[in-house]
């Protein structure tokens, strides 16, 4: 899945994201921040932590990291 793209994900399902025309161009973000949730995989992809994640990006909670990555997991257990 291309996260930057997410088209396919019915993110509206998970609390911890959002997404608004007039902030940061329409793309999901992390709830009350300006971070993408696009960031979060490409950090993890690149090798980072989650802990570094959150460290980098302080605005963001543990609570939204593990929403996010506990919908994808089930996401993928859906088109497996």
């Amino acid at each position: 899945m291309n996260h930057k793209d997410t088209k396919d994900t019915k993110w509206e399902t998970v609390d911890a994201v959002e997404r608004s025309p007039g902030k940061v161009s329409g793309v999901w973000v992390f709830r009350n921040t300006r971070v993408p949730v696009a960031a979060l995989f490409e950090n993890l992809r690149d090798g980072a932590t989650v802990e570094e994640f959150l460290e980098w990006f302080p605005g963001v909670e543990r609570s939204q990291v593990e929403a996010v990555l506990n919908y994808e997991l089930k996401m993928l257990a859906v088109t497996v």
